[in-house]
């Protein structure tokens, strides 16, 4: 495997990082998540316009988009794979032990792993913990994920793929590594990005193209919901069909996605195949 790391390709072996890098020692960093097709990416401008916006909510300087998309296409000529996650890493570079950053250059990595499409349906669990919509890194993509692994592992254990979160004002917010969109009287609803979720890119095309309503939601939504979907780079658009064990009113055990999410399927698979960067 071929990496890029700080303005060339290297062998996996070879791409080392600094034990002093600040995205190691305190989690100071940023990144995305992209889906990679046959040598193509999907939705790379807005993927590099997050990332910016996060940098710049840590504090981070801007990194130079025309160096990272050369990244991009460098990895997945090295990689060539019929299905990927192909991230970028941004961190605060080399600093001193703390939290205090260094006058390093920030480090940029791009890697390539191959990976399985999704099945249609999943299961998830809710876990007691919640997101701070008022955090100072709340809707950035940060590298600060600790929260995140310790929620989904709580969801592997109980045979799920995905752990949602309520925010600290009991609202439903968001999954580990993925926005939730639930189903009421036949109309779709996601919630804001001012719950502290973050602003997704399969989210906001799904927004807009399933005319999807971004609405405050109860997080005990999840036990009257009609349906229940999540989105993210990698899932596109995936029906639950269970939450703590519990059947969702629409897909159930062993059913496929109700009506409103296999629309929303539908609308995404079509707008995404005519347009690789909408």
């Amino acid at each position: 495997m071929r990496i890029w790391l700080d303005g060339a390709l290297r062998d996996a072996d070879s791409a080392q990082v600094s034990v002093f890098d600040h995205g190691l020692t305190v989690g100071d960093g940023v990144f995305e998540t992209l889906k990679a097709e046959r040598g193509a990416v999907f939705a790379l401008t807005r993927h590099l316009e997050r990332l910016t916006r996060s940098a710049r909510g840590l504090g981070l300087p801007d990194p130079d988009p025309d160096e990272v998309r050369a990244a991009c296409a460098a990895v997945l000529e090295a990689n060539p794979v019929a299905l990927g996650r192909l991230r970028i890493t941004y961190t605060g570079g080399v600093s001193p032990l703390g939290s205090d950053r260094g006058d390093a250059a920030p480090t940029l990595v791009v890697a390539l792993g191959e990976t399985v499409r999704r099945p249609d349906t999943t299961a998830v669990i809710t876990v007691p913990w919640v997101r701070n919509e008022r955090s100072a890194i709340a809707g950035l993509k940060s590298t600060s994920y600790a929260e995140n692994v310790v929620a989904l592992a709580a969801a592997a254990r109980a045979g799920a793929s995905e752990a949602l979160f309520a925010n600290t004002v009991g609202q439903l917010c968001e999954g580990t590594g993925s926005n939730v969109f639930v189903v009421l009287d036949g109309e779709l609803h996601t919630p804001p990005v001012s719950s502290g979720c973050l602003a997704g890119i399969t989210r906001a095309l799904v927004v807009e193209w399933a005319g999807a309503k971004e609405t405050d939601l109860p997080f005990e939504v999840l036990e009257r919901a009609e349906e229940i979907f999540l989105t993210s780079s990698l899932r596109d658009v995936q029906a639950v069909a269970l939450v703590d064990g519990r059947a969702v009113a629409g897909p159930g055990p062993g059913s496929g996605p109700g009506p409103v999410t296999s629309e929303a399927m539908r609308l995404f698979e079509a707008h995404s195949r005519a347009d690789l960067d909408p």
